[in-house]
Formats: structure tokens, C-alpha cells, sequence
């Protein structure tokens, strides 16, 4: 059996859009898919009047290299979050096919879910926040076709072994496709499982240059996976996902010099992640700091409503994560520079009062 027989027959079947850059390029006269011919004003030679290429050739070939794929193991989109969307359009038929998730974790698998119509089986993390492979497979039905797991997971930090992930591949042959979420794997002491998708047909890996390569503005996300599931894709991806100047962005980030820059990040987020979940443990008010191999700690706090207000009214804005499950008590905070930390850890390090009072003076301020 085929990964793509998990796949709806229709999009199987799918003639595809064929757009005027992908039926004939390299001309020197583009009068073929009704663009201007017009460079706009202050463009810098970027090429913005032309449509791009739909698969950049040279962002695929410095992709592919660093994530250690084939060119045709890897489809590049907008963000990890059009991937996702992609391939809960393509496989999960709508009011019958299901996919897998474990809250606490990333929301966007539940809501690309729920806009195909598509089912959500839950099966929650343990106690401890670690993915407990057992009740996932036991938890799981025919109807799912795609499991989801985030790895590190968002929003605790908890990474998933590498054991996990093989059995848990080997366990779904010819069941389901398992995805693997590694967006904050960069941050993380064991590396990526991309390594794997030769040997399992039905893994594929999300990555994104939005956290350790400093591109969320940009929305560079990759899906790495068997070539096949790769071009079943390619067949409902937009025509044009990458805007010119987000392709150059990225290109200048894995350069020579940009990959020297994010390793150089990366080595700092560790250590201040370090610092930081220490120091956090240590203030009155913390309940608990749960490890991470992410950018971000999960703290608990005795009351993280009050906690969020204060850094609030000090100007420094977190993440409320009380409505995800098991973290009624906690915040996320993304790891900053060293100056940002010691801004986090000097507020939530005075009195109350202090906070409340410096509410005040903001709101005075604003007045």
C-alpha cells in the first residue's frame, strides 16, 4: 500500500492549475501571464513585476541542504501553517476522515481540522507533558489520516524521543501519515528526525526560518516528506507562495554569514533559557518552570493573571496560556535578549504593589 492511498481519491485525480511561469520561462520577453512591464517604484531591481517562480530554485537547492533532503523530498510555502493546511485539504475527506493531536499544543492542527470538516481525535499529554505513545495508538480510529506531533511541543517545551517517533511511524504504516512538528528544533540538544523519511514513507517533518532563523516576518515554512506526498501537494499549493523579497530575505539568511549569525542566536537563546528558568524558579509567586528544549518557558505561577498584568503594565507582553489544558496557572515566555530577560525578571521580581503602581503610572502617562 501507498502513503498516497491514504490520500482523498479526488485530489489524487486533481488536474492541477497550470500557471503561465510554470508552462515556459526563461525568455527575455514575458508577455505571457499579463504582468506589468513596469518595474515599480522603488523596488530596487528586485524583479516585484514579475510573478516569481512557483518552487524558487535556489531557496529549494539551499533548503534542501540544510535540512539534509532531496529537492524532491521538500515543498516550501508560507510558514509551517500552509503546510498544515495542505495536508489536512488533502487528506481528510470532510465529515469522515479525522486527525490526531495531544493538547496541550499547537492550535493551528485543530482549527485547519475544523475548516475542513474533518474530526479531531485528542489524546492529551501525561502528566508530565510528555507524549505517551501508547494511549496515542491505542486512542487512534480508522478514520484518522494524519498524526500530529510537535516536537518540541508548543507551548510546554518538551521534546520527543527520536524512539518515539520510529515507533510511532512504523506503528502507522499504511494507517496514517505522522507529522512531525519541529519548528523549535534548532533550540533543542537532539536533532531533527528528517533523517528518517527515507526509511518511512508516511513521516513527513514541518520546519520554518520564523524562530532560530529570525523570518517570522517573512513566512519561509518547509514540509519535508516522501517525493510523493511532495508532488500530491504541489498539486493544491497557490500558484505563487513566495513573494520576491521574503525568497531574498531567506536566501540571505542561509547564507555563509546568516547561518554563522542564527548559530550565534541559537547559542545565546540556550544559555539565556538556562538563566532564565533558574532565575524564574527562584522568585516568589513561581510555582514551577517546566523544562523546555524550545525558545519559550511554560511558568507557573500562583496567580499568572496577576503575573501577566504586572509585565503587561511595564510594557512587556507575554503569552496567556491558561485556556490550554493542564495550564490554567501558566505564561509563555519567549526567551529575548539578555537585556529583555533581566527586564521580565526585574518585574516580576518586586513586590506586587510595585506592579500595580506602575499600572498607574502607565495609564497616568496615557491619560
Amino acid at each position: 500500500m501507498s502513503v498516497l492511498d491514504l490520500a482523498r481519491p479526488e485530489i489524487r485525480a486533481l488536474q492541477p492549475y497550470s500557471s503561465a511561469r510554470m508552462e515556459a520561462s526563461g525568455g527575455a520577453v514575458l508577455l505571457n501571464a499579463n504582468e506589468s512591464a513596469w518595474a515599480p517604484s522603488g523596488e530596487a531591481g528586485r524583479g516585484c513585476n514579475r510573478y516569481p517562480d512557483p518552487q524558487p530554485a535556489a531557496l529549494v537547492r539551499a533548503l534542501a541542504a540544510l535540512y539534509g533532503v532531496r529537492e524532491d523530498q521538500l515543498l516550501v510555502g508560507r510558514g509551517s501553517d500552509e503546510a498544515i493546511d495542505l495536508l489536512v485539504r488533502a487528506f481528510c475527506r470532510a465529515g469522515r476522515d479525522a486527525i490526531a493531536i495531544q493538547p496541550p499544543t499547537f492550535g493551528m492542527y485543530a482549527v485547519c481540522a475544523r475548516i475542513q470538516d474533518a474530526g479531531i481525535v485528542e489524546v492529551p499529554l501525561a502528566a508530565d507533558f510528555r507524549l505517551d505513545v501508547d494511549a496515542l495508538l491505542a486512542a487512534l480510529t480508522p478514520a484518522v489520516k494524519l498524526v500530529f506531533v510537535c516536537a518540541p511541543n508548543n507551548p510546554t517545551g518538551q521534546p520527543v524521543p527520536r524512539a518515539a517517533v520510529e515507533r510511532l511511524a512504523a506503528a502507522l504504516e499504511s494507517r496514517a501519515l505522522l507529522v512531525v512538528d519541529e519548528a523549535y528544533v534548532e533550540f533543542a540538544d537532539d536533532g531533527s528526525v528528517a533523517d528518517l523519511i527515507g526509511r518511512y514513507e508516511n513521516l513527513a517533518v514541518l520546519r520554518t526560518l520564523s524562530k532560530a532563523w529570525a523570518l517570522a516576518g517573512a513566512r519561509i515554512g518547509t514540509l519535508l516528506a516522501n517525493a510523493e506526498v511532495i508532488a500530491l501537494l504541489r498539486k493544491i499549493i497557490p500558484p505563487y507562495p513566495l513573494p520576491l523579497p521574503c525568497v531574498a530575505a531567506a536566501l540571505d539568511a542561509l547564507s555563509a554569514r546568516g547561518q554563522a549569525e542564527a548559530a550565534g542566536h541559537i547559542r545565546t537563546v540556550r544559555a539565556e533559557r538556562a538563566r532564565m528558568a533558574a532565575a524564574l524558579a527562584a522568585l516568589p509567586g513561581v510555582r514551577d518552570v517546566l523544562p523546555s528544549q524550545a525558545n519559550f518557558l511554560a511558568v507557573r505561577f500562583d496567580d499568572a493573571g496577576a503575573a501577566y498584568q504586572r509585565l503587561l503594565a511595564a510594557g512587556i507582553v507575554v503569552r496567556d496560556v491558561r485556556r490550554y489544558p493542564n495550564l490554567g496557572d501558566a505564561l509563555r515566555i519567549t526567551v529575548g535578549t539578555p537585556e529583555e530577560n533581566a527586564q521580565v525578571l526585574a518585574v516580576l521580581s518586586r513586590p506586587a504593589d510595585d506592579g500595580r503602581e506602575s499600572a498607574a503610572g502607565s495609564a497616568r502617562s496615557r491619560a
